[in-house]
């Protein structure tokens, strides 16, 4: 189940989204893309740029926000960025959201150090930060339509989901991985997913505030504050080939 897109579209330029998305894709693409042929060589460069909470430094905190694990991985969170970011960087604005973003990310990372301090692993992803971006969505928009494609072997759909169903799922899903699965090991760093998802969230709350508060969600019901975006589906020009009998 993958989210693809929004009903809510932003009102200026997401420059910084965007910006974020260049600079994950060039440094996977510029930097250690060719290391994936050589094992030892990618575990040395994750271990000296990811975060090793063991050895944390603070310069991994911020490093380790811009590295992923493989091509999904990058795609995964890039997906999601675009998805979510530019409607959170047009309610705080282009430097708002970048200091968001940012400390966010700390703040997940912070997280995951919290839950397994002596571990010798590397963690690496924009995951945290994005989950903070997806936190803060969840608070300002939480009826705004997702669409999300859902894959069932070979079942294709593209369903409207409102924003809290997709996003609330998420982030339980983080906690309940997260208590199920031993800190120790490699694997998915549920811990920041959660913590930045939190951060996220609580963050937000100022600039929620100032929208009104409980009165910016009955003037809006949860929606964007703007009309939404109408999306419509087009048959595929691909001609179709009949079946002989």
């Amino acid at each position: 189940m993958f989210p693809i897109r929004d009903h809510n579209p932003s009102e200026r330029t997401p420059v910084v989204t965007w910006a974020l998305i260049l600079i994950n894709v060039t440094v996977f693409a510029s930097y250690y893309l060719t290391l994936f042929q050589d094992e030892r060589a990618l575990g040395l460069f994750f271990y000296e740029w990811g975060l090793v909470p063991a050895e944390a430094t603070a310069s991994s905190f911020v490093t380790s926000m811009f590295l992923h694990g493989g091509p999904m991985h990058l795609i995964g969170n890039m997906l999601f960025l675009w998805v979510f970011g530019d409607n959170m960087e047009d309610q705080m604005g282009h430097v708002g959201f970048l200091v968001f973003y940012l400390l966010g990310g700390l703040i997940a990372a912070a997280a995951q150090f919290v839950a397994d301090p002596t571990s010798t692993i590397p963690m690496v992803g924009a995951s945290g930060a994005i989950a903070g971006v997806m936190g803060g969505y969840l608070l300002l928009f939480p009826k705004a339509r997702v669409d999300i494609l859902i894959i069932l072997i070979i079942i294709f759909r593209i369903i409207p989901v409102p924003a809290y169903i997709v996003l609330g799922a998420w982030f339980g899903l983080q906690l309940v991985q997260g208590s199920m699965t031993p800190t120790e090991g490699g694997g998915v760093a549920y811990w920041a997913h959660a913590g930045g998802f939190a951060a996220g969230l609580l963050l937000t709350v100022p600039l929620w505030r100032r929208r009104g508060g409980p009165s910016f969600w009955r003037r809006t019901d949860g929606h964007p504050p703007h009309p939404e975006a109408q999306y419509r589906m087009v048959r595929t020009s691909v001609p179709s080939v009949r079946r002989r009998r």
